[in-house]
């Protein structure tokens, strides 16, 4: 059964991608969220033994997974591109993560009292997660000891916010902005960005293993696992109990040095390779949930969620209103911060506005780059403060 388990883990992210490029509802769903549909459903059902024997593989598979998924996530980030964004948009970048980081100390100020460890490890990582996605919540899961069934709801709660927070901003948000924020100006924007993310408005990872993208692809994963040896023997250096954290700093601060060279930001798929390990993460976890787990968890995590998600929200938009950033601008930096790059495509077709879509992306990847250090930075400061 365990070999069963962990073969449907690595191979079920497969079967999702293509649903999710087969199907336009489960597209604009996004691969992350279905997967984490899929084990969720499997814990819950009990098709997965909801034994200590089966959870210790499965949190081997997902903690196998992450080390992998980090380098190839950021070596598409380019640094340099990041320095010629337009000023609207660095501003609106800072308000963002002031916002949030507001945000998570409110929510912590509220709740955090009667457990300080635990809601400053949950207020880290929304920080991470709302600073630059999934591939953030998950290595701050790690590196910051995150029990399995905190780290499922906290996500749980999060990924229905930020769905609602997605749908409003399609529909309603630049109607609602507008009546207190300034249009976008196009040239605020720099037309023309070093940054690009193959085919992730509508996730076409079809081409992952193309014959002529194989060789690119074969490269960026050498490339990870020499990274992940080259982190492992600093994370050796230190501690035993600093182990996990250093380890997931380490490779992080290798793979953006990987990223300023041309040649690695030039290798074809790395992105979609790092998602695919993301989704084998996501698959992994999310079948440790269970109708058990779901009650040993204390409800204060939903409150503490929803606060530091609506609060950020909140205090991003009035930080960029104070400050007369536009509004594509605002909504553009907002989504691809708390949902990732890959929905900037997806916001810069709602907003009819292809300007925004490569700034955006760069904010994106600028968030994954410092999400697991500014959420690391945020769980530390909790710590300090509880």
């Amino acid at each position: 059964m365990q070999l069963v388990v962990i073969l449907f883990c690595v191979l079920s992210p497969l079967g999702i991608l293509w649903l999710t490029y087969r199907y336009v509802a489960l597209r604009k769903v996004g691969s992350i969220i279905v997967a984490y549909v899929v084990g969720c459903t499997l814990g819950l059902t009990g098709l997965i033994p909801d034994t200590e024997e089966m959870h210790e593989v499965q949190t081997a598979v997902a903690s196998a997974a992450i080390p992998f998924a980090i380098p190839l996530l950021l070596f598409s980030a380019d640094l340099k591109a990041w320095a010629r964004l337009a000023p609207a948009f660095i501003k609106s970048t800072l308000f963002g993560l002031l916002g949030c980081a507001l945000a998570v100390v409110a929510g912590f100020l509220i709740y955090g009292k009667g457990d300080v460890t635990l809601f400053a490890h949950i207020g880290g990582m929304l920080t991470g997660l709302y600073t630059g996605g999934n591939a953030n919540l998950a290595s701050l899961k790690i590196a910051l000891g995150v029990d399995d069934a905190t780290y499922i709801l906290t996500s749980a709660y999060s990924t229905v916010m930020s769905a609602i927070y997605l749908f409003f901003v399609i529909i309603f948000g630049k109607r609602l902005l507008r009546l207190f924020m300034p249009d976008f100006q196009e040239d605020k924007t720099v037309e023309s960005m070093e940054v690009t993310m193959e085919n992730h408005d509508d996730e076409l990872f079809l081409g992952l293993f193309r014959r002529d993208n194989l060789k690119h692809l074969g490269m960026g994963l050498l490339l990870t696992v020499g990274i992940i040896v080259l982190g492992a023997g600093v994370a050796w250096l230190f501690p035993k109990s600093a182990f996990q954290s250093v380890f997931i700093l380490s490779i992080s601060l290798f793979a953006i040095l990987a990223s300023l060279h041309p040649k690695v930001r030039g290798l074809k798929r790395t992105f979609e390779a790092g998602t695919f390990f993301i989704l084998v993460f996501s698959v992994a976890v999310a079948s440790q949930v269970s109708l058990r787990t779901l009650t040993d968890v204390n409800p204060d995590i939903f409150l503490f969620t929803t606060v530091a998600t609506l609060g950020a929200l909140l205090f991003h938009v009035l930080l960029s209103a104070v400050f007369r950033i536009d509004t594509d601008t605002t909504l553009t930096t907002s989504i691809s911060l708390i949902c990732s790059p890959p929905f900037a495509p997806v916001i810069g077709s709602a907003l009819r506005n292809k300007a925004v879509i490569g700034p955006g992306i760069a904010v994106g990847l600028f968030g994954y780059a410092i999400g697991t250090y500014f959420g690391f930075g945020i769980a530390q400061l909790l710590l300090a403060i509880g």
